[in-house]
């Protein structure tokens, strides 16, 4: 877990060899950065601390770099990205690599050295010797979403032990939403408003964090379909004179419903919370929420007013009508 390897990193404890992959950028770049802080003084960066595009360089030719001792301080810092050679897409580059240099490699590292291969892509090619290797000899953190669980463990590490109740957190989630540097920058705005000892509690969220377009949407989502119309309405308002378009709105909307449809449809196959995020590729949180939403819902209901915003779609799109008319009627209509 992603969580464990940063608290060994803060530590001192650190591996040979590192192996990030996934597409979660924040994640591998928030590693990269804790061991550019906690393995080298910042005297020792232009010494100690290189990094290759093996798209543009050879592995071996890294490797050189790795193996020379360091210079003034105890380690090096190599950082080799886009390893291609990991994944069984084809690629432009037309670099060779030599790749058995690095399996000899991982046998037997140097240990004055630490390597961080940062594999952004989706998916690695397991069939391949060297990424059983790595997977065998490296520390890995797979940049994939956090689950729930891991996001929610996630802001208490940022904010420090004990800041955040378990309240604080969940609202935070619900108004800011999952994507890691919007919540960093929502997380070191308390961290700024609130004093060093005194905790972030649900009062404060609710104060500093600022919705997202999604969680405003989702809010007015909620409330038609409890027929609270006039917050409803006041929500539509509010977004119409930030100048957000109608047809994103709707875009928006429309996502919500059918994710809460496809929700509600997985859950009554039998599908758990964690299986359902996989299915349907969003973030566990996500589900979570849409299933608090749906259960007074039948799934007729729910095609309804999925029809419903495909009709004001069309006419949007068409020309047929005002757009923020047609939204204000749509409110009206699924009620």
């Amino acid at each position: 877990m992603v969580l464990d390897v940063w608290k060994s990193i803060k530590k001192g404890q650190f591996a040979p060899v590192y192996l990030l992959y996934g597409t979660e950028a924040y994640l591998i770049n928030e590693t990269k950065q804790l061991l550019i802080e906690n393995v080298l003084h910042e005297d020792e960066m232009d010494f100690n601390f290189s990094q290759f595009d093996l798209e543009e360089t050879p592995v071996e030719t890294a490797l050189e770099d790795v193996e020379t001792l360091p210079f003034i301080g105890e380690r090096r810092l190599v950082f080799m990205q886009n390893p291609f050679f990991l994944t069984a897409e084809k690629t432009k580059s037309r670099v060779e690599h030599n790749v058995k240099r690095l399996e000899a490699y991982l046998a037997d590292p140097v240990p004055y050295s630490i390597v961080v291969l940062t594999a952004p892509y989706e998916k690695l090619d397991e069939r391949k010797k060297i990424t059983k290797e790595l997977k065998r000899k490296a520390v890995l953190v797979e940049a994939k979403k956090l689950g729930d669980h891991e996001l929610k463990g996630w802001v208490r590490e940022r904010v420090g032990s004990g800041r955040i109740d378990d309240q604080a957190t969940e609202l935070l989630l619900e108004l800011a939403g999952t994507n890691l540097m919007m919540l960093t920058n929502e997380l070191d705005k308390l961290a700024l408003y609130v004093e060093e000892d005194q905790p972030i509690t649900a009062e404060i969220v609710e104060k500093l964090v600022a919705k997202s377009l999604e969680q405003n949407i989702f809010t007015l989502v909620d409330h038609v379909l409890q027929r609270k119309m006039e917050s409803a309405m006041t929500i539509l308002h509010d977004l119409l004179r930030q100048n957000e378009e109608p047809i994103k709105i709707l875009s928006v909307m429309a996502g919500q419903v059918r994710l809460m449809y496809q929700v509600k449809e997985l859950s009554r196959q039998g599908y758990s919370q964690q299986k359902i995020a996989g299915q349907l590729k969003v973030h566990p949180f996500r589900v979570k929420l849409a299933l608090e939403k749906t259960g007074k819902f039948q799934e007729r209901e729910l095609l309804g007013i999925m029809n419903d915003l495909a009709e004001a779609d069309y006419k949007m799109k068409t020309g047929q009508a005002d757009k923020a008319i047609t939204l204000e009627l749509l409110l009206l209509k699924i009620r």
